[in-house]
């Protein structure tokens, strides 16, 4: 009973250690999501299984555009293995800086916060693997770097155990 307990206070620790988006708010330059993401970006990816070992290499080409106030982000996957995967985003704001998101995968809606350079976006996905499909949360951080260039780590849990970190890197093309 006791392993049990160390176990949930772990968990639960592990959980409240994230930093609050806000630690950002004075860092620069300042991400505007609408102005990174209107027209044409790419991303090139992995994903490592919580023991580090990197299982999938991707690439991602996202197109977006602008409906109303609304934000779309159409992405088309090309994994390593040669598979293939789409998701169409729709971003709407909900007051400053924040967002709201949907996608066919994603399960009810995204949160997303930005403050200076920094976006949290956190959201549960169902994920397909090997004929099954899982939901697993996500807990994306994006950093701006420059006008062009912008970093993403995730971290993917379900039950609140990390399973595995995304790593991205974008670029905004001409």
């Amino acid at each position: 009973m006791l392993r049990i307990w160390l176990l949930l206070l772990c968990i639960g620790l592990a959980s409240c250690s994230r930093v609050d988006v806000q630690t950002y708010s004075q860092e620069t330059p300042k991400l505007d999501l609408r102005e990174f993401f209107e027209g044409r970006v790419e991303a090139w990816g992995i994903f490592q299984k919580r023991s580090g070992e990197v299982t999938k290499r991707f690439h991602v080409e996202i197109n977006g555009h602008s409906e109303g106030n609304r934000l779309i982000l159409d992405e088309s996957f090309t994994y390593s293995d040669g598979t293939r995967q789409k998701r169409v985003w729709t971003l709407t704001p909900a007051g400053p800086g924040q967002w709201r998101g949907t996608a066919g995968d994603v399960v009810g809606e995204a949160q997303g916060e930005v403050a200076g350079n920094a976006l949290r976006w956190r959201y549960v996905l169902r994920l397909p693997v090997d004929g099954k499909e899982y939901e697993v949360h996500l807990d994306d951080w994006m950093y701006l770097m420059d006008e062009n260039t912008l970093i993403n780590r995730s971290y993917m849990s379900k039950f609140n155990v990390e399973v595995g970190q995304i790593t991205l890197f974008f670029r905004k093309q001409s």
